[in-house]
């Protein structure tokens, strides 16, 4: 599948990956990418283990050299510049700090070796612990700081250096849930304190969705669909990325027609019409989809609205996760569907065996190809 090239604007600083390829031997990691980072974005590149994102974050740091394509930043062939003379800076989910230096000499230490006048380096380095909230802590040693503490240390220690780009591999990976909420807040406000480009790397759906401007959703090494979050959530382009950020129910279909501004739709002996602007394919076979949120569960079918879809079912199992109860109902063709009820505190959650309706409005569908293989949904540890 082609993925076109995201809009930039000509900035002078872009970053574009053209035709980027790399070979392991006989493995292809990353397979013809190409892709624009505008200048001053947050950039995601998002996917499961072994679909090439840090691969491709590699060889823009100059860690791997592509086997073929060019990686340009602010028009300048950086293909096969060594990673030090590149204005790129990479934080990685090991701070890989000085454990017998303090703070202070951390942050400052890139500026140290490139000579930079002692009186410089203590105002950048004030400057640098100020910007992630670590005034104060310039005397102590990496050892006397928490998780969260230390990363920003690595932060302010690569931003120091003023790159054009900063590289994140996966950097809150070892951090704890409550933690890594706070550092995503925090990491979208310095970047946007900063103005310099940033390119995320992670398989934290949440993540990427709450920090990214844009999000790239990366597949066996190339990019299944690039876009703002909002927009691949709510219009996903295949049923990798459907099931991939987020969860999807996707009922096997054939379209049979069209309808005004509808198309329509057969799926197990029920006809459905759905927008035809939440449409990616026209005729022939089909996945219908609608997010699990996007249901609604009614115990008399007759307050089901008429302008609504709707399935008859059986509940399979109740989960209460405190914000919502996540049901499975078995519809009558024998497929469960998830649903994801709010707690709203006016009514008990239903139990296993309870007969419902569900349904939902067309527009909350949407229809995909049936050319590419579902994906399982992927679960984030906890």
């Amino acid at each position: 599948m082609t993925v076109p090239t995201q809009p930039t604007g000509g900035h002078a600083g872009d970053l574009e990956l053209s035709a980027v390829t790399k070979r392991f031997g006989a493995f292809t990691a990353v397979d013809q990418l190409s892709l624009t980072v505008p200048e001053g974005s947050f950039f995601a590149l998002l996917g499961a283990s072994g679909c090439g994102k840090t691969t491709t974050l590699r060889m823009v740091a100059g860690l791997e050299e592509p086997t073929a394509g060019t990686v340009v930043l602010g028009g300048r062939d950086i293909t096969r510049v060594r990673p030090y003379a590149r204005p790129v800076n990479t934080v990685f989910q090991s701070y890989a700090l000085f454990p017998h230096m303090t703070i202070a000499e951390n942050v400052g230490f890139g500026l140290k070796q490139k000579r930079v006048g002692r009186k410089e380096i203590a105002d950048r380095v004030r400057e640098m612990l100020a910007l992630v909230e670590l005034t104060g802590f310039d005397h102590r040693r990496p050892a006397q700081l928490s998780g969260g503490q230390q990363q920003r240390v690595a932060l302010a220690r690569a931003l120091i250096n003023r790159p054009q780009v900063l590289l994140l591999d996966e950097p809150l990976g070892a951090l704890d849930l409550k933690l890594r909420r706070q550092m995503q807040i925090e990491l979208k406000r310095i970047q946007t304190e900063v103005g310099i480009t940033f390119v995320h790397v992670t398989h934290d759906q949440e993540e990427a969705m709450t920090m990214a401007d844009t999000v790239a959703v990366m597949n066996a090494g190339r990019i299944e669909q690039l876009g703002a979050p909002t927009e691949i959530y709510e219009f996903p382009t295949t049923a990798f990325v459907a099931n991939f950020l987020g969860q999807s129910n996707l009922l096997t279909a054939s379209v049979t027609g069209a309808n005004g501004g509808d198309v329509l739709v057969e799926a197990y002996g029920k006809r459905f019409a759905v927008p035809a602007g939440r449409c990616r394919v026209s005729d022939g076979s089909a996945y219908l989809g609608v997010r699990p949120e996007k249901l609604h569960v009614a115990v008399d079918s007759a307050t089901v609205p008429g302008s609504h879809i709707h399935v008859p079912g059986e509940i399979t199992d109740s989960s209460y996760v405190g914000v919502s109860t996540q049901y499975l109902v078995r519809a009558p063709w024998g497929e469960e569907l998830s649903v994801f009820a709010p707690n709203s505190g006016t009514e008990g959650p239903l139990q296993p065996g309870a007969h419902v309706s569900l349904h939902w409005h067309p527009s909350h569908s949407f229809l995909l190809a049936r050319d590419n293989e579902v994906a399982e949904p992927v679960l984030e540890a906890a």
